[in-house]
């Protein structure tokens, strides 16, 4: 792709949310895309996501409406809590997002995009790996596969990022995750259980499960990626003085997964002329926003629409500003779920107070965030 033409082909490294929903998007627009994924089977396991309003409108976009109703539950709100006492501080209706707020398993959004890209003609090749990036093209097999444009949706360690912008040095944050998926009741909300220097967010399934993610501030770790296993007993040791509700979900996790939060410099370059990352690839974003999967899918739409202008610098001006300020965002989060002593007391009683006064407020401080629709742009 060069000269502002729009691509008569395009080649997807990943096969996770970005890459298929980039697939879908460009064929939507006419465009003979192929998907490589490494893995052996296009898949995701063992996590939930939520979908708002702002990835939502890109899925209706791409004639994925139904396919969210089916496979996702409806939010209703959320609700901060104190993790140590049980109290509600507050609840905020998300409803008031018209509804389109949902919570649904990482495989089932990654199986309705990939049921959608396959029948709409995306060449999807599985045990591909991306060894190399060339100038005729991606190098994988021995062999070089080549493309007007070759989207780099290959996540955190991506080839075609380290191709566009070098290496990075991300940076541990001191903080470390598990995750875990708990067969317990819970209303369709979202609740932030919060304590000092670690918190705890639930969010039910459709499938019934309890989706359940642990946060909290240690000293040191080695790796990326959330693959490694730890003990159950561990993740409750983390919250030995958590109220009764949450000890009992707590209670019952039986495999848990664990991995250390980096945070990575945004680059300043998303393209060249044949070349453009979007998704984790360009942004890994932190798990205190859900916005992870919401900017890929807004990232594919943005891209798909640019592209066929011809116009690769308008992708990334309309993108990393807003991808910048949702991490900002993210990270503010993780300082105020964390906060301890007379400053936590100060914050729970701020937003208690916004809860029963002034509800809507919360919600409306994201609106830049939460009523931003790329689809409904040019």
């Amino acid at each position: 792709m060069a000269g502002g033409q729009a691509p008569r082909d395009v080649l997807v490294a990943g096969g996770g949310i970005a890459g298929l929903a980039c697939a879908l998007a460009f064929r939507r627009r006419g465009v003979p895309v192929t998907v490589l994924e490494q893995a052996p089977e296009i898949g995701e396991v063992g996590a939930g996501l939520q979908v708002t309003p702002n990835g939502a409108a890109v899925l209706r976009a791409l004639g994925l409406g139904p396919a969210l109703e089916q496979a996702g539950l409806r939010a209703l709100a959320v609700e901060p809590f104190d993790a140590l006492s049980g109290r509600r501080v507050a609840r905020f209706d998300l409803t008031r997002t018209g509804g389109d707020y949902w919570f649904l398993h990482r495989a089932a959004l990654i199986g309705l995009l990939h049921d959608a890209a396959r029948a709409a003609g995306v060449e999807i090749r599985i045990g591909a790996r991306v060894e190399a990036v060339r100038p005729d093209g991606l190098r994988l097999d021995g062999a070089t596969l080549s493309a007007d444009l070759i989207v780099g949706a290959d996540g955190l360690h991506s080839v075609i990022r380290r191709h566009l912008a070098g290496g990075d040095r991300p940076f541990f944050t001191g903080q470390v995750a598990w995750r875990a998926l708990v067969d317990a009741p819970q209303e369709s909300v979202a609740r932030i259980w919060m304590a000092p220097g670690r918190h705890v967010v639930t969010y039910p399934l459709r499938d019934g499960r309890l989706n359940l993610v642990a946060v909290r501030a240690e000293s040191a770790w080695t790796e990326e990626g959330w693959h490694h296993a730890d003990s159950p007993d561990a993740l409750r040791r983390l919250f030995p003085d958590a109220a009764p509700e949450l000890a009992r979900i707590l209670a019952r996790v039986e495999e848990v997964r664990r991995w250390g939060l980096f945070r990575h410099p945004v680059p300043d370059h998303w393209h060249d002329n044949r070349h453009v990352i979007l998704g984790d690839a360009a942004h890994p974003t932190l798990p205190f926003l859900a916005q992870g999967a919401n900017l890929a899918l807004e990232d594919a739409w943005v891209l798909s629409r640019e592209a066929m202008r011809g116009d690769l610098d308008a992708y990334q001006a309309q993108r990393r500003p807003r991808v910048v300020r949702a991490l900002a965002a993210a990270n503010a989060n993780a300082r105020n779920y964390h906060l301890a002593g007379p400053a936590r007391r100060v914050a729970h009683a701020a937003l208690g107070l916004v809860g029963a006064l002034a509800p809507n407020a919360f919600l409306d401080r994201l609106g830049w965030l939460y009523g931003h629709d790329v689809t409904a742009v040019g």
